[in-house]
């Protein structure tokens, strides 16, 4: 009977373990760049990165770590909000692109939950992140009237999305990559689910423990969100990947249809791209970035900018 019920165990673990070795060799990256204070402080000492620094601020209701590049006031401010499980660290190969640090200051923030901003300690309401992440743009900005363009990737794009919502006249300039932004339209790992009971989820790193919380919540936080995408007024760039198997294309689509009240909007299917847009489309987002970018600059100088075009 005892080797019974010890068979029954041994086949009921299994596959989570079996999922585990291929849920750390998957996802490693993200978990390796959950950077502590020194390795980030010696990044930005290896002088790849000119004039930076990182620090801590405190939101409404977490103390959020950042990493900025330049405060140059004449120059627009270029905000990146990573996805899910990542941190600041996940942009420091676009942080060493001498094109943007020369168009505008740069600055990444660690989304609360990840990497300095509470690793391990989850905020599931898109909306109180949204509320963080923007009192630390605020504080870190140069002027009040200085434009800020978001770059939010995969759940960044969701809390990037909130934030054009809630604070409409702090985003002038938005781009989607690879966002989740429509419920229901996104894969979800069978094993989120058990893994996130207390029994198991000790197994997993702190940033997956943070994703598997935020993942479960996904549908509601999205459905929140639903009422309020006409507040957004940013001219908005929409970048995904045709096979991207983990936040599927019609979240794109949703996105294009809900921004009614955006001065403009450009949507751009990558074909034959998945999820990592980053590493395997990095010219292209560094292409609408500037674009970005560009028209804020002329847009302070009073200028009329001619409208950008799908590229």
């Amino acid at each position: 009977m005892l080797r019974k019920k010890y068979l029954i165990a041994l086949l009921l673990l299994t596959p989570v373990f079996l999922f585990l070795v291929y849920a750390f060799y998957r996802f490693e990256p993200f978990v390796s760049n959950q950077w502590n204070d020194a390795k980030l402080t010696a990044a930005i000492a290896s002088g790849q990165f000119g004039d930076a620094t990182f620090g801590y601020l405190k939101g409404p209701s977490r103390k959020i770590r950042y990493v900025q590049l330049g405060e140059d006031p004449s120059k627009p401010m270029l905000v990146f909000v990573h996805g899910s499980p990542s941190s600041s660290a996940f942009w420091f190969n676009m942080l060493r692109d001498s094109s943007l640090r020369a168009a505008a200051n740069l600055l990444a923030v660690d989304r609360p939950g990840y990497g300095g901003s509470g690793l391990g300690i989850p905020m599931i309401s898109v909306k109180e992140q949204a509320s963080n992440v923007a009192a630390i743009i605020r504080e870190r900005r140069a002027s009040a009237d200085q434009p800020i363009i978001l770059h939010g990737s995969s759940y960044g794009g969701t809390v990037s999305a909130r934030i054009a919502m809630d604070f409409p006249d702090l985003v002038k300039g938005l781009l989607l990559q690879s966002a989740s932004t429509a419920p229901r339209e996104e894969y979800t790992y069978w094993v989120t689910h058990p893994t996130s009971h207390w029994s198991l989820s000790w197994l997993l790193p702190s940033s997956l423990q943070t994703a598997n919380t935020e993942k479960l919540s996904h549908q509601q936080q999205l459905e929140d969100m639903a009422n309020e995408w006409s507040n957004i007024k940013a001219n908005t760039v929409i970048l995904h990947g045709t096979d991207d198997w983990l936040i599927y294309p019609p979240n794109a689509y949703y996105s294009c249809d809900q921004l009614v009240n955006a001065e403009e909007v450009i949507h751009h299917m990558v074909p034959g791209k998945e999820h990592d847009l980053i590493w395997s489309a990095p010219k292209l987002l560094k292409k609408y970035l500037l674009k970005l970018i560009k028209r804020e600059e002329v847009a302070t100088d009073s200028v009329i900018l001619p409208a950008l075009s799908q590229g």
